[in-house]
C-alpha cells in the first residue's frame, strides 16, 4: 500500500477521498487554489500544498504544479477524482512518466474511451449493444453525410467525439437542417474540447439513463457493481441517481453487466469505471464509458457494501480485487440527491458565504459535503456543494427517507436546489419509478413557482 497520496481535485470529492486515504493508514496531501484555502479538507489534511490562483486553468488543471506539489512532498501516487484532469490520458501519462502511480485506468484506456468514436469501435468489438450510428467519425462530404442520416433514420443526433457533460451534442430532424447541424457541431467542438470530430447516432425518442459500475484489477480479475438510473437530468446533467434501477428485468440487467465485465477483460482495463447506456423498449445501447468514480458512487458502494474509492487505491497499489462476482449482492435501495448552490427555478449559480449548514441524519442517511457554517462557496467553480444519500431495504423506504432528510437539511446564506428536490420527491410519476431522460425538462417546463 502507498504511504502517501497526493488528491487532485477539490470540494466533496477531495474530502471523500481523504477519508478513504484514512481508512487505509495512507498519508493526503490535498492541493488547493487560493479560492480554496478554507476548504474543510484543507485544515484536516496531512499537507497542502497551493497550486494556483482561483481559475481553474491555472490551478486544478494545471499539470507542472501539481506533478512538482508530488515531488515536493514525496507523494507516491496522484488521486485524479471527477472532473478536472481525471479523464485526461495526458495527464496520466506525465503522472507515469514522473514516477508516480495514477490511480485510474491506463493512459491507452483512457485514449480509448474517451474518444467516444473509438470507444464505440472497442464495445462494438466487445459484443456491447450500441446506438445505430456512423461506424466512425463523420466525413466533410454532404453527400455521405446525408446517406448515413437516411440509413439511421430521424431524428439523429450529432455528438462531439472528444464531448462529455452534456456538452456538443445537437438533434437533428430534417435533412434541411443537418448540413449546418454538422458544421456548426464540429466547430463548437475543436473549440471546447480541442477536436473538431463528431460522429452521428440514432435519437432514441424516450429512453432512460442507466449505467453499470465495473471495477478491475492489473490481475485480469474484474467485476461489474450493478446498475444506476441516471435519467432524472436537465440539460444532460444528473439531478438524481439511485441504484438499482427500478422496473427493468434482472436477467437484463445481469446480461449486459456481464458483458461489460468482458469488454473491461479485451481491452485490459484497470480500477473504476462506468458504462453508460440508453435503455429503450427493453435494449440496451452503449453511449459512452467514464474512465474514473463518479459522482453517484454512494448508491452503488451502498447497495453493494463496497467502498469503490478504497478499492481504486487497493487496485492501483497492485493488491488483488478484494471480492469476486458472485459475492457481489445488491441490498436494498439507495438514492442521491445532488446539492447545488443555485437559484431552484432560475438555476442561476448561487456562490457566497453559507450562514446555516445544518444536515440531516438518522437511520440510512449519508451526506457527502465538504460545506460548514461560514464557508463561503466560491464563484469559480461547479455549483455542487454537497450530496445526500438515502438507503432503505425497499424503494418506498428510501424514499420516505429522502423526504425526511430533505425536511430537516437548512442551508441560509446561499440558494439551493432542496427546494426542487423535496418536490420531485413527492411527484407521482418518479415515485412509481422509471421515468426517462426528459421527464423532468418537461416537469421544469410546466412547474408552477
Amino acid at each position: 500500500m502507498f504511504k502517501k497520496i497526493l488528491i487532485a481535485n477539490r470540494g466533496e470529492i477531495a474530502l471523500r477521498i481523504q477519508r478513504a486515504c484514512r481508512e487505509l493508514g495512507v498519508k493526503a496531501v490535498m492541493v488547493y487554489s487560493e479560492a480554496d484555502r478554507e476548504a474543510k479538507y484543507i485544515k484536516l489534511a496531512d499537507e497542502s500544498v497551493c497550486i494556483g490562483p482561483a481559475p481553474s486553468a491555472l490551478s486544478y488543471l494545471n499539470m507542472p504544479a501539481i506533478i512538482a506539489a508530488a515531488e515536493v512532498t514525496d507523494a507516491e501516487a496522484i488521486h485524479p477524482g471527477y472532473g478536472f484532469l481525471s479523464e485526461n490520458a495526458d495527464f496520466a501519462e506525465r503522472v507515469e512518466r514522473s514516477g508516480f502511480k495514477f490511480i485510474g485506468p491506463s493512459p491507452e484506456s483512457i485514449r480509448i474511451m474517451g474518444d467516444k468514436v473509438s470507444a464505440k469501435q472497442a464495445m462494438i468489438k466487445a459484443g456491447v449493444p450500441c446506438v445505430p450510428g456512423s461506424e466512425g467519425a463523420l466525413p466533410d462530404d454532404p453527400i455521405i453525410i446525408k446517406r448515413t442520416a437516411k440509413a439511421i433514420g430521424y431524428p439523429v443526433i450529432i455528438k462531439a467525439a472528444g464531448g462529455g457533460g452534456g456538452r456538443g451534442m445537437r438533434v437533428v430532424h430534417t435533412e434541411a437542417a443537418l448540413i449546418h447541424a454538422v458544421q456548426t457541431t464540429k466547430a463548437e467542438a475543436g473549440a471546447a474540447f480541442g477536436n473538431p470530430a463528431v460522429y452521428m447516432e440514432k435519437y432514441l425518442q424516450n429512453p432512460r439513463h442507466v449505467e453499470i459500475q465495473i471495477m478491475a484489477d492489473q490481475h485480469k480479475n474484474a467485476v461489474w457493481l450493478g446498475e444506476r438510473d441516471c435519467s432524472m437530468q436537465r440539460r444532460h446533467q444528473k439531478v438524481i441517481e439511485e441504484a438499482p434501477a427500478p422496473g427493468i428485468p434482472r436477467k437484463l440487467i445481469e446480461k449486459i453487466g456481464d458483458r461489460c465485465v468482458a469488454a473491461v477483460k479485451k481491452i485490459s482495463y484497470r480500477g473504476a469505471g462506468t458504462f453508460e447506456f440508453l435503455y429503450e423498449d427493453g435494449e440496451f445501447y452503449f453511449i459512452e464509458m467514464n474512465t474514473r468514480v463518479q459522482v453517484e458512487h454512494p448508491v452503488t458502494e451502498w447497495v453493494t457494501g463496497v467502498d469503490i474509492v478504497k478499492t481504486q487505491i487497493q487496485v492501483a497499489a497492485g493488491e488483488k480485487l478484494p471480492f469476486t462476482q458472485r459475492q457481489v449482492e445488491i441490498k436494498g435501495h439507495a438514492i442521491e440527491c445532488r446539492i447545488n448552490a443555485e437559484d431552484p427555478y432560475k438555476f442561476v449559480p448561487s456562490p457566497g458565504r453559507v450562514t446555516t449548514w445544518h444536515m440531516p441524519g438518522g437511520p440510512g442517511v449519508r451526506v457527502d459535503s465538504h460545506i460548514y457554517a461560514n464557508y463561503f462557496v466560491p464563484p469559480n467553480y461547479d455549483s455542487m456543494i454537497g450530496k445526500i444519500i438515502v438507503h432503505g431495504d425497499t424503494r418506498e423506504q428510501a424514499l420516505a427517507r429522502m423526504r425526511t432528510a430533505l425536511a430537516e437539511t437548512a442551508v441560509e446564506g446561499i440558494n439551493t436546489n432542496i427546494a426542487l428536490h423535496r418536490e420531485l420527491m413527492v411527484d407521482p410519476k418518479f415515485m412509481d419509478g422509471g421515468t426517462n431522460i426528459h421527464y423532468l425538462e418537461e416537469w421544469l417546463s410546466k412547474r408552477q413557482r
